[in-house]
């Protein structure tokens, strides 16, 4: 009878094993039914969220001419932390350049761009800044036009600040611009002249001694090419 009780007993823990078992099983495959119906209802089915599109980056956008308020501005250009050029520039005469200064000024763009460009030849003599790489290469993402305030005779005075662009083309202004450092005459090409923005006011002689009469670095092999003095803009402000 003890035998027989015992076996009873053993029996009895095995089936309520196997029970519990089949409950958690059962309680397993349960959930998962759940979630897996709650993913799809989220994801797939009608409570999915409305599909966004995803932030991309933002393209250089011309500003519009009206950001130059049509008025003359007035700051200073700082080269190599210790050449302060003050600076005159005309937005009623080249609303849309002076439009792209005004932007460039609020942006910090011109920090830290080189000048990678001084010309010395007996009528033509610049300082040409504001490449996007410091090559004299253009932006592939920001050019605009047209030309403005242009000189009719191409005679550019010692300290016009004049908008760079490509041969031929009114459409390719970009950032780059040039400090003319003595009287210069630049023949207009088909596209016509070069867009004058304003002018330098004071420090174009300390430009002229510090940077200019060092000359052009010798390995460029001629009177074209980057200056001796190794130039960066430093500091833009505008008001």
């Amino acid at each position: 009878m003890y035998t027989a009780r015992q076996q009873v007993h053993a029996r009895g823990s095995r089936r309520r094993i196997r029970d519990n078992l089949i409950g958690i099983a059962g309680a397993i495959v349960i959930v998962g039914l759940a979630a897996t119906t709650q993913i799809f209802y989220f994801q797939a089915g009608p409570g999915a969220p409305t599909p966004k599109p995803s932030a991309s980056a933002a393209a250089a956008s011309v500003p519009k001419p009206s950001l130059s308020e049509n008025r003359t501005w007035t700051g200073t250009l700082t080269l190599n932390n210790k050449i302060p050029l003050g600076v005159e520039l005309n937005g009623a005469a080249a609303p849309q350049a002076v439009a792209v200064f005004v932007q460039a000024s609020q942006d910090d763009y011109y920090l830290g761009k080189t000048c990678h460009r001084l010309v010395i030849q007996p009528t033509f003599q610049l300082l040409q800044c504001g490449s996007i790489d410091g090559t004299g290469a253009p932006d592939p993402k920001f050019s605009y036009g047209p030309i403005e305030n242009a000189p009719a005779d191409n005679f550019y005075p010692a300290g016009t600040i004049a908008m760079a662009r490509g041969s031929n083309d009114a459409a390719s202004n970009g950032h780059q611009f040039f400090i003319v450092t003595a009287d210069t005459t630049i023949p207009a090409d088909t596209a016509g002249g070069y867009s004058v923005v304003g002018k330098v006011t004071s420090g174009l002689d300390a430009l002229v001694d510090r940077v200019v009469k060092s000359g052009v670095n010798p390995s460029a092999g001629g009177n074209d090419g980057p200056p001796s003095v190794a130039t960066a803009i430093t500091g833009f402000t505008l008001q």
